[in-house]
């Protein structure tokens, strides 16, 4: 008998019609083949004529005591299916039958193995790859040698079959996703099998001892395909080069703290033990000392100085090295895969065809009524969102209304604090919240535009969920950086809310420090609780699977046989459905998640200069997290091929220019650094002549401060409480932070100069860092030298040849 046909029994399989010829032939064998710089599979292809696909029950196939994933080699599929056990004659069933009708139909080979579900393992005959090897070969060869086949790779494998198992329609025009819909199949999903390269990664890339290890990229695309490939190859660079970054702000900020006593600014508040503040609120807010507030003014400091604005332009210029980095990176990788110029949309209509012949691909459409609508509704969800950082605001607001009246000390002290920290958790609990809206909003606005192809649909998709997370991430920060403080108003008109809550105001040492603490909370909440979850919630639902499907099974009701005698498929089938379910957005959101980071990480790192050093130490995990969840927890992913990381570069690119404005608006805004710059060479004690060996920023507390009269509080607001060691009537006045007269209450000369001042620097730091970019995008190409030698060579090498059988072909 030859290898691979079937031995003993056949039964036939459900609804099967007979076809012409039929083929049967081993699986592959996953072996490195060095010259292709990919995993192949040795195929032997046996044809073996008979009348009919036939169904071939378990038991007919030798019992092997093997490893759950090391099936014999006549035993391996490219396919599983999923199914409860329908009654016979049952709505269910007979659809069932028709789909594993057109798939007999096509020539796949079918397996049913009945166990609590039934499992249906569907093997693909080569004409279908041989076709593809056809259609996608390069035209030169073709004619050199038409009938050279070489064995695809194990992941085209899957993917071919994946698509036209998704294209197959039923008679009454269902195709497997409405199946799955109307639960005729639970699941279906490609194989974990113990080959080479799996057992390698699972030893050497998928362990947490292998954190500092390099990655085997190549093995990796070998087993999951290029896209799962690329997307650890950028997220290796990203990481690698955050380390340069990470050091950079760790220097930063250790250098603010060796300063932490030594700033002219927090001395003069720490000192400041007379200078009598405004209450923080209209009932029971007394007044307060500037004193009080010594170290948070030396915290502030230590955030906000000099070496903040170095390090913000920094950022900016390595976040376009790192992007230019990254092409070159690319470009060398999808070179040595023979991917630079793939063509994804042939590739598709290719495959079209070899599913149905007779298919006519979609054209390409646009509806300007259909993009408008999109467009308003994208609008309208951006507004919901800006909505619910208002809520945030206001919840703000109220809680720091309700610590100052609380009976607690600590609380009625450190309200503003408490108050920033409770809204940044408030905030990351918004944020895991919206995250699901946002992506179900995203997918249905996605449905209405109708996209021609999977591509075009992943990138709308893309676009639109970015949006939606980057303004649900960012909006409280945005209000917190360039809004608080500067819209609440000053004593005696004070905007308030419904008429009742005042808005927050900033500190006098600057609003820079809430910043710190909001980014601190909400990236150590996302990297230690989300990430936690994100590996736990998997590991728990497979344990539970495993444990529930493994209890002693009972003897068959229909065979009357104890089926503890397993087939080898049928453990190695069992044990990827106990695995838990991938899905198409499962490399997506690990995108997203890393996507979001650099987001963290660049647009307001002048504020949080552990930024990169937090990400950093969070990819290190991210990475081998990623690497054990596909390789041990998930089924096997289906192969995607690719040749970048797709719309994410533009996304990173656009990054990269708000990370020049968000920082330099930070500056601007948020840090003292300019206001401190023009009082030192605009007022300060260095402007005269006979103020040598004295801080140029001595007496700018004082001058940062207006003065209001307590007599002219609103009306119907009580009279806060004193300080302990005044009577009531001998406070006449008291400080708070703004440029404004004593007399009237406008704005002085000193705050349109720092406005000023503001608006120049912000226009000369994004021309000067936007410039530094392009500089450093000429600077660096986009592809090596090398590959463009390499193509070169090749160009030559092809035109040569042609030449030569030119030449051949006329001496014959």
């Amino acid at each position: 008998m030859l290898p691979g046909q079937m031995s003993g029994r056949q039964v036939k399989q459900e609804g099967a019609k007979p076809r012409a010829e039929g083929g049967f032939f081993p699986p592959s064998c996953l072996a490195p083949l060095r010259g292709s710089g990919e995993a192949w599979s040795c195929l032997r292809w046996f044809s073996v004529p008979q009348d009919e696909i036939q169904l071939t029950p378990w038991r007919d196939f030798p019992i092997e005591d093997s490893d759950p994933f090391a099936p014999a080699d006549e035993e391996k599929w490219d396919f599983v299916l999923v199914s409860d056990i329908h009654e016979v004659g049952s709505k269910k069933e007979i659809k069932r039958k028709k789909f594993l009708d057109e798939l007999s139909k096509k020539g796949f080979t079918i397996k049913k193995i009945e166990d609590k579900k039934l499992f249906y393992g569907v093997r693909a005959p080569k004409q279908i790859f041989q076709k593809y090897q056809w259609l996608l070969r390069n035209p030169d060869r073709r004619l050199q040698n038409p009938d050279a086949y070489h064995d695809i790779p194990v992941t085209t494998r899957i993917r071919i079959v994946n698509f036209i198992l998704q294209n197959t329609a039923t008679p009454d025009l269902e195709k497997l996703r409405d199946l799955m819909k109307e639960k005729v199949f639970e699941a279906t999903f490609p194989l974990h099998e113990k080959e080479e390269v799996r057992e390698f990664l699972k030893e050497k890339w998928a362990r947490w001892r292998d954190i500092f290890r390099q990655q085997p990229i190549e093995k990796i695309r070998c087993y999951f395909g290029e896209k799962v490939a690329l997307y650890f190859a950028w997220l290796g660079w990203y990481t690698y080069l955050l380390g340069f970054a990470a050091v950079v702000g760790l220097v930063v900020f250790v250098a603010g703290i060796t300063g932490f006593n030594s700033s002219q600014v927090s001395k003069e508040i720490c000192e400041a033990n007379t200078t009598i503040m405004c209450p923080l609120c209209d009932q029971q807010c007394p007044f307060w000392l500037l004193s009080d507030t010594c170290t948070y003014a030396k915290v502030t400091h230590m955030i906000d100085n000099e070496g903040t604005v170095l390090f913000a332009m920094f950022m900016a210029i390595w976040a376009t090295v790192f992007l230019e980095l990254w092409k070159r990176q690319r470009a060398t990788v999808v070179t040595d895969w023979d991917l630079y110029r793939w063509d994804e949309e042939e590739e598709e209509l290719a495959m079209e065809l070899i599913n149905n012949l007779q298919h006519e691909p979609q054209k390409y459409q646009h509806s300007y009524f259909r993009s408008t609508i999109v467009l308003l509704l994208v609008l309208l969800m951006i507004a919901v969102l800006i909505g619910i950082t208002h809520a945030l605001v206001i919840s703000r607001v109220i809680a720091t209304a309700y610590f100052t009246q609380s009976n607690f000390k600590f609380l009625r002290e450190k309200a503003n604090t408490m108050a920033v920290m409770a809204g940044a958790v408030l905030h990351y609990l918004t944020i895991v919240i919206m995250t699901k809206v946002n992506r179900r909003v995203a997918l249905y606005l996605c449905h209405l535009e109708k996209p021609r192809t999977f591509s075009q649909h992943e990138n709308h998709f893309t676009m639109k969920i970015f949006t939606f997370q980057f303004f649900t991430n960012f909006s409280s920060l945005i209000y917190i950086a360039f809004f608080l403080g500067r819209i609440n108003g000053h004593p005696g008109n004070y905007v308030r809310i419904a008429g009742k809550w005042r808005l927050e105001e900033c500190h006098p040492s600057g609003c820079i420090t809430d910043l710190f603490i909001q980014m601190a909370i909400i990236m150590m909440l996302k990297q230690t609780i989300s990430n936690v979850m994100e590996y736990l919630v998997p590991w728990i639902a497979y344990k539970l699977r495993k444990k529930q499907q493994q209890r002693p099974k009972k003897r068959s009701m229909v065979l009357g046989e104890d089926e503890e005698a397993e087939d080898p498929c049928k453990r190695q089938w069992l044990s990827n459905y106990r695995l838990n379910e991938v899905n198409i957005f499962s490399l997506f959101d690990e995108f997203l998640e890393m996507v979001i980071q650099y987001s963290f990480t660049t647009i307001f790192v002048a504020a949080f200069p552990l930024a990169p050093l937090l990400a950093f130490c969070n990819n290190l995990i991210e990475i081998r997290m990623d690497a054990i969840k596909m390789m041990r927890l998930y089924r096997r992913m289906v192969p995607r091929k690719a040749n970048d990381i797709g719309i994410w570069l533009q996304l990173l690119e656009a990054i990269g220019i708000l990370a020049v404005i968000g920082n330099g608006l930070v500056i601007a805004i948020t840090s003292d650094f300019i206001p401190v710059q023009v009082y030192k060479y605009m007022y300060g004690p260095c402007v005269a002549a006979n103020s040598t060996g004295m801080d140029c920023s001595t007496g700018y507390i004082n001058h940062s401060l207006s003065v209001f009269r307590t007599q002219d509080f609103e009306p119907y607001t009580k009279m806060p409480k004193t300080l302990p060691d005044f009577v009531r009537d001998e406070i006449q006045e008291c400080r708070y932070r703004d440029y404004r007269n004593a007399d009237d209450y406008s704005h002085t000369v000193q705050f349109w100069h720092i406005f000023a001042a503001r608006l120049a620097f912000l226009i000369l730091f994004e021309h000067v860092a936007l410039c530094v970019k392009l500089i450093a995008a000429w600077y660096v190409p986009d592809v090596p030298q090398s590959v463009k030698n390499q193509f070169l060579d090749r160009k030559h090498s092809n035109l040569r040849k042609e030449l030569s059988m030119m030449e051949y072909s006329t001496e014959v």
